[in-house]
C-alpha cells in the first residue's frame, strides 16, 4: 500500500528511478483496485441500470498520469529512456519485452536518470 500512495504523491514526476518492488506492488493494488470498482460498478448498474462505469472512469482518469509517470521512472532505473515505453505498441513483442525490462534489476549504481533508489 505504501508503493501505491507513494505513486499518487509522486503525481507527474517524471525524473529519477523506480525499484522494481515500487512498481510491482503500485500494479498490484491498482489491480485490485480497478476489480473492487468493476465489481462496485456491476452492483451500481443492475440498481440503476446506468450504461457505463462511471466509477472506473474517475480512477482511471485519476491514476493514469501517475501510472505513466511510475512507468518512466522504472524505466529510467534499468537506464532506457521513458520514450522506451512506445515500445508496447509493437504487437506481441512490446509488451512482452516491456515486462522483461519491469523484472530486470536496475543499474547498479548511479545512472544518467540519477542514483540508485536501493542505495538511497
Amino acid at each position: 500500500m505504501e508503493y501505491f500512495i507513494k505513486a499518487f504523491k509522486n503525481y507527474a514526476n517524471f525524473s529519477g528511478r523506480a525499484r522494481r518492488s515500487e512498481y510491482w506492488f503500485f500494479l498490484l493494488f491498482h489491480l485490485i483496485t480497478i476489480f473492487a470498482l468493476f465489481a462496485l460498478d456491476a452492483f451500481i448498474m443492475n440498481v440503476l441500470e446506468v450504461g457505463f462505469s462511471p466509477f472506473y472512469l474517475l480512477y482511471f482518469l485519476v491514476s493514469i498520469v501517475p501510472s505513466i509517470a511510475l512507468i518512466v521512472r522504472r524505466l529510467h532505473d534499468v537506464g532506457k529512456s521513458g520514450w522506451f515505453y512506445f515500445i508496447s505498441f509493437i504487437p506481441l513483442i512490446g509488451p512482452i519485452w516491456l515486462i522483461v525490462l519491469f523484472c530486470t534489476d536496475g543499474e547498479y549504481g548511479n545512472n544518467q536518470y540519477g542514483e540508485n533508489p536501493k542505495l538511497a
